[in-house]
């Protein structure tokens, strides 16, 4: 599973598709609460707690049918479709993406995600090379806006909402708040805006203004109505001086958000990731994970959660602001000491990108927890 977004030459001619999607019908989405085609609800995200000394235990999960609050999720660029923009169909990777990045989130919402046309891998892909196809980035962001404006209109019904995005999606989501939320009354019902391998723009040291004018960064426990950005890096490995895909500032006056979803407020603080245990995780844009103990033992379960081995902290650098992962290691141990999750193109690494393919698992555990004190807030003031 690739996850990530690139810009496209601004030139580029719209790709012709199929009709515009129609998101009364049902295959028009990945997830919609009690419809046949709910991936969300097919998702098996049980996981193993890996602990250093090797010893295991089983963490069984469990959606919530009873959530009191809806999350709306965009995802980010998966499709292989050879276009330049996705066709709509449910494909592996969609499948793959939902699992790895949204279904969690069933313990503390109802699951919402649209499928759209996005512009594709061999697009993204075509224009690292230097040899750009056509695309159309517009069709992408009016498939979204109108599959939210469904949502609205016919299941909505005046429930608070967290809107979950990353990479392509964060994109999509970012473009769709300032035009259709930010400022308006609608702005009332959102719960938050989590915005994953992205590089939102605040005034530098501010916590509002910049990209959105009325929706604040997140800085408290179960603080409602703000916004959660972050892109994250090997604390060993920051981004480059001159990278400007994710963390860097556009402009004068202007940095990168950063919330660590560990800790609101600021500092470092542990990592609740939810890794792929095994091919759910190996794409040909990353590095196959190895065995997670010494000697291998078998993981029969899609997730691994490693408590203790990850912490991270927002950092500074005076050109970026990111999301910095320190990995303790445990040399005594049998557990691995160390993670994937680099992108990797035609065999080279690219710096400039960290640990965007999993910037969601490596904090899964922390953005529920965030979303689930963010809802104990909604309902006490709506009490």
């Amino acid at each position: 599973m690739a996850v990530l977004y690139a810009a496209t030459p601004g030139n580029a001619a719209p790709a012709p598709l199929s009709d515009t999607p129609d998101y009364a019908d049902p295959a028009a989405w990945l997830c919609r609460p009690d419809q046949p085609t709910d991936v969300c609800a097919r998702s098996n995200q049980d996981a193993v707690v890996l602990r250093a000394d090797g010893s295991t235990s089983v963490e069984r999960f469990r959606a919530d049918p009873r959530a009191p609050v809806d999350c709306f999720y965009v995802y980010p660029t998966v499709s292989r479709d050879p276009g330049g923009n996705a066709l709509m169909e449910i494909g592996e990777e969609e499948v793959a993406v939902v699992n790895q990045q949204f279904a969690r989130f069933g313990t503390v919402c109802r699951r919402f995600a649209p499928l759209y046309r996005q512009v594709t891998l061999a697009a993204l892909h075509a224009n690292m090379r230097g040899a750009p196809i056509p695309v159309d980035r517009q069709m992408a962001y009016d498939d979204v806006k109108r599959a939210w404006d469904y949502y609205l209109a016919r299941e909505n019904h005046g429930r608070a909402v967290v809107l979950i995005g990353h990479s392509q999606g964060s994109g999509v989501l970012a473009q769709l708040v300032k035009n259709e939320i930010d400022g308006k009354p609608i702005q009332r019902r959102i719960l938050s805006v989590i915005l994953a391998g992205y590089r939102l723009q605040v005034p530098v040291g501010k916590d509002v203004g910049g990209d959105f004018k009325a929706i604040p960064l997140c800085r408290a426990d179960g603080q409602i109505g703000c916004a959660i950005n972050f892109a994250s890096f090997r604390a060993d490995v920051p981004p480059p001086p001159d990278a400007q895909t994710f963390a860097a500032s556009a402009g004068p006056g202007l940095e990168a958000a950063c919330v660590n979803p560990a800790a609101l407020a600021g500092g470092d603080a542990p990592l609740r990731a939810y890794l792929g245990a095994g091919a759910e995780m190996v794409t040909a844009s990353g590095e196959k994970q190895g065995p997670w103990t010494t000697p291998p033992v078998p993981i029969d379960q899609p997730f691994v959660e490693v408590p203790g081995l990850l912490s991270a902290a927002c950092r500074n650098d005076g050109r970026h602001n990111y999301l910095a992962v320190t990995i303790h290691p445990d040399p005594a141990g049998k557990r691995t000491n160390d993670i994937v999750g680099d992108l990797v193109i035609d065999g080279r690494r690219l710096p400039d990108w960290g640990l965007h393919r999993i910037d969601v698992n490596l904090v899964m555990g922390n953005l529920v927890d965030v979303v689930r004190a963010q809802a104990k807030t909604y309902l006490a003031e709506r009490r």
